[in-house]
């Protein structure tokens, strides 16, 4: 016998799960777009110990008749794409038929779902990917689709899941990212009959207040730009208010949510020096192209794609956001109290400080410069053990604070001689 053998059907639908289904987020994620092109406009997400225990996703969209729900968990069995041409109109978040097959064949899932033609629903019941059983029953338009026992049947995936707060951290994350995408359908969480998050279909800016707060909310800029290739519109935040790191930051291209550098660093280099180095803008932004214009044929999860005119894409979404920064009162002039020191003679011991109020402006490299300084000094503090450090003619160094691209004294110490 040769060493090349075929893998049964129950082992390549394992495999095949694990390049969609890594943790529950991802279950998660797969069932509310199926929600979404089923034409829902309200969905519920709960779950038990963070997704390990159970997941339900409830709809109120098309739902499923008795055939369909039959076939709805068979592997690349779907209603969005009929050939291979299909694939490049596509405008649902799905249309591999895999999202679902994969779950089932890595839990044990419950579909309750009803048409609004029919006058009952079914329910189908699927263990391992194996068809249990499909009967009548009482159900409202829509679906249910119940997921228990995830990863039953590969226990090294299992293992390798985190912490109940981190899962439930990815689940928030994927919500909160969806959310935005479909301003026009209202989203609720929840974790062990505990609330975590509630977005009511609403303008977008409505649905930023509900996912990330109303402080946040009031510092975002709208951001519309229309050309003969693409249409943006969203969110960005002011310089003020930026973060560490790129969690903040969402993109969509035709409403689906996608991780994209080039467009990061196009929306980054629209801010220029208007925000330190390391620090990134808050954004929600929403890029609209002919869908034959994107390949969403990329990733397993669907969450890249390839856009034939990527470069003029990225420089228009630069454009758009250098639009909605260029508001004159956007980074006022500010006044701040400069400090005039006027010396006595040494014997006196003291120090008379006259304020006088100027125009403070540096330049970038300034502020660069007085970061460094400010780091430098907080570093020296550390090392020697919270000492008050002074500059060579004894003075301390001041507390500063990033307003846009201005940096502003916050306090001055008193001056001492040495």
């Amino acid at each position: 016998m040769g060493k090349i053998q075929i893998l049964d059907e129950a082992s390549i639908n394992k495999i095949a799960a694990g390049e969609v289904i890594e943790r529950p987020a991802s279950v998660v994620k797969e069932l509310v777009e199926n929600s979404i092109d089923a034409g829902a406009n309200t969905i519920r997400i709960e779950v038990t110990k963070s997704g390990k225990g159970s997941i339900r996703i409830t709809d109120n969209g098309c739902g499923m008749s008795k055939d369909d729900a039959a076939l709805s968990y068979v592997k690349h069995a779907t209603s969005k794409i009929r050939k291979i041409e299909d694939i490049e109109t596509v405008s649902t978040m799905g249309f591999r038929g895999e999202a679902l097959s994969s779950i089932s064949a890595i839990a044990n899932v419950e579909i309750i779902t009803k048409t609004k033609d029919e006058l009952s629903g079914t329910k189908v019941i699927i263990q391992g990917g194996n068809l249990i059983s499909i009967a009548e029953t009482g159900a409202p338009d829509g679906t249910t689709i119940i997921v228990n026992d995830l990863f039953y049947n590969t226990p090294v995936r299992k293992k390798y899941l985190k912490s109940d707060a981190v899962e439930l951290t990815h689940i928030i994350d994927i919500v909160s990212r969806i959310a935005p995408g479909h301003n026009n359908i209202s989203f609720s969480l929840f974790n062990n009959g505990k609330e975590l998050l509630r977005s009511s279909a609403a303008e977008l800016q409505d649905t930023i207040v509900h996912i990330y707060g109303q402080e946040i909310a009031r510092e975002m800029l709208p951001v519309n730009l229309e050309s003969a290739i693409v249409r943006i519109t969203g969110f960005v935040s002011r310089p003020s208010l930026t973060r560490g790191s790129l969690d903040y930051q969402s993109f969509y291209i035709n409403d689906r949510n996608i991780n994209s550098r080039a467009i990061g660093f196009a929306l980054r280099d629209a801010y220029g020096t208007l925000i330190p180095k390391g620090r990134f803008p808050i954004a929600v932004l929403k890029i609209y192209v002919d869908p034959r214009e994107v390949d969403v044929n990329v990733h397993p999860t669907k969450n890249q794609v390839r856009l034939s005119h990527e470069r003029d894409i990225c420089d228009m979404v630069t454009q758009a956001v250098r639009n909605a920064l260029s508001h004159k009162d956007l980074i006022p002039d500010i006044k701040i109290p400069t400090q005039q020191l006027l010396y006595e003679t040494p014997a006196a011991g003291s120090f008379d400080v006259k304020e006088t109020v100027s125009d403070f402006r540096p330049s970038v490299k300034d502020t660069e410069r007085r970061l460094r300084q400010s780091e430098r000094a907080s570093m020296e503090r550390e090392n020697t053990g919270g000492a008050e450090i002074e500059t060579e003619i004894g003075i301390e160094m001041p507390d500063v604070k990033v307003l846009g691209r201005w940096i502003a004294c916050i306090s001055l110490p008193k001056q001492r001689t040495v």
